[in-house]
């Protein structure tokens, strides 16, 4: 005798509330789910804010460490003998290991404790940290290595971290959480070039820029492990949890979000801001180092330690337009979406189309005039910066939550392996070629690295045509995430309602 799924809600049978031929899960393959338990959870709002608190802490220094090397690139390239050509394999390996880590941290964050994996990436990467600042400048290819594992740990907070605080707050604060959250990537960047430069300037030495970003990591191990719970998914919205529900297979989760176009052409536009951030977050600084020398304003670097006020007054700059952008594109989109539903895509495709045009003139127009070029440069981080929120609000809200860790670890690697793992080394790469084939003057070389940023003002207008392209298919992908979640909400209502009903059906048969 066969049993079968008969549970529905108000709409109807759970098929219906998916929609015809989109399903997901144990859903997907016509099987009843294991039976679940649902349970009460709510955290007081005091704690709540304060693990936000922490794990936005960490997310500061996670980004501290993409650009701590930028800041002080030009006496690491001196002390361990590495040119120009193959100064971007730096950061390429840090980002090929993080998108190879990414993946496998996403699959155990979507079935394993999430606070462990976070303890283990930290705990990774800060000794990665401090033990690559006692590297002697004859092993090279150590110090790389080293700049790998530090991105391998990197992985596991920027693929976890945020689905944990997507699950401590409903949709609005969610929103405003997120909007701080994301305001730790530019501040976080700008910080990193700015601890480089002051530390290098105040010892004379780059290495205890490294030595001092353990001491910062040691204390948010633990408050992560003191401060920061483990809520279950999807808790926040719900305000109870279903125990023992049915988890889907890693390949089922793929398979969806691949015929989420939505998720597709957002991830393609994120690939597109990585690809320029990762290139001009590497090479901005010595681009501006060459700029002043060009002018006049500076001499040459020969010998360590070299000038980092570039690095200062560049991570400065990033700090103060990433956090007006942030808030302006939170803010425009929060506006616009009450009179357009696609309000969130437009506004990221509107800031990219406006970023090639200011990235463009910042670079034609450095050689002639330094402050134009200044001008230029803070406008296009400014619009660049207005998508760093904007972006994780549509992925939370055209992915159905059971598979968000997954989702986000794609959009990682997918991001990073064709968007900052290679463009500071393909940069790096056509600078170099450049500069082979004119004088050896630093004009030239200056000339060379300008051309070689041109591409980023290209690239950044393929992520624009991407944000539009989702535009046209986000509403009917948020209409099936909700509806999703309410299916598979409907059944563990219908298997509460069972376990209530069974005592006073026993007790009703024991009357008669």
């Amino acid at each position: 005798m066969s049993a079968e799924c008969t549970s529905s809600g108000p709409g109807g049978s759970q098929d219906h509330a998916l929609g015809s031929g989109r399903q997901y899960g144990a859903l997907a393959s016509g099987q009843c789910p294991l039976s679940s338990t649902l349970i009460p959870w709510s955290l007081p709002r005091c704690r709540v804010y304060i693990a936000a608190a922490v794990l936005c802490y960490i997310n500061l220094l996670n980004y501290m460490n993409w650009f701590i090397i930028p800041g002080v690139l030009l006496d690491v390239q001196k002390c361990f003998q590495i040119s120009d050509s193959h100064a971007g394999l730096l950061q390429t390996i840090f980002i090929c290991c993080l998108l190879v880590s990414a993946p496998v941290f996403g699959y155990l964050g979507d079935r394993h404790s999430r606070k462990a994996i976070l303890s283990l990436g930290i705990f990774l990467w800060s000794g990665a940290n401090l033990s690559s600042s006692f590297i002697s400048c004859q092993y090279s290819w150590l110090f790389f290595l080293s700049r790998g594992v530090v991105g391998s740990g990197v992985a596991s907070y920027s693929t976890i971290a945020l689905t944990v605080l997507s699950d401590l707050f409903v949709r609005d604060q969610r929103s405003r959480v997120v909007a701080v959250f994301y305001t730790c990537i530019p501040v976080g960047s700008g910080l990193g070039y700015m601890l480089g430069s002051v530390v290098a300037d105040l010892t004379g030495n780059w290495r205890w820029a490294l030595r001092i970003m353990p001491c910062l990591e040691a204390m948010a191990l633990i408050l992560l492990i003191l401060l920061v719970p483990d809520p279950p998914r999807g808790a926040a919205e719900k305000g109870e949890v279903a125990v023992g529900a049915h988890l889907s297979s890693w390949w089922e989760d793929v398979r969806y979000l691949g015929k989420n176009w939505s998720f597709v052409w957002l991830t393609l536009g994120i690939t597109a801001i990585a690809f320029v951030t990762g290139a001009l977050g590497f090479w901005a600084p010595k681009f501006l180092f060459e700029a002043h020398v060009v002018h006049g304003l500076q001499l040459p670097c020969f010998q360590e330690p070299c000038s980092s006020q570039d690095s200062l007054i560049f991570g400065a700059l990033t700090v103060a337009t990433g956090i007006m952008g942030i808030i302006l594109g939170v803010e425009a989109a929060r506006r616009y979406k009450k009179v357009n539903p696609r309000a969130e895509p437009l506004i990221c495709a509107s800031s990219l189309l406006a970023t090639a045009p200011c990235l463009y003139l910042a670079l034609i127009l450095a050689p002639t005039t330094f402050l134009a070029s200044y001008v230029f440069l803070a406008l296009g981080e400014l619009f660049l910066s207005c998508n760093w929120a904007v972006v994780v609000n549509i992925q939370l809200s055209v992915v159905v939550p059971r598979c968000q860790n997954t989702a986000q670890a794609l959009q990682i690697t997918v991001g990073h392996m064709l968007g900052d793992a290679g463009s500071p080394y393909l940069t790096g790469l056509i600078y170099g070629t450049l500069r082979s084939g004119r004088p050896n003057s630093y004009l030239q070389h200056f000339l060379s690295l300008q051309q070689s940023l041109l591409c980023c003002a290209f690239v950044i207008v393929l992520g624009g045509s991407c944000f539009l392209l989702m535009a046209l298919h986000m509403e009917r992908d948020q209409a099936w995430a909700q509806s999703a979640a309410g299916a598979l909400d409907s059944k563990n209502m219908a298997t509460k309602d069972v376990e209530r009903q069974a005592p006073l059906s026993a007790s009703a048969s024991t009357e008669e």
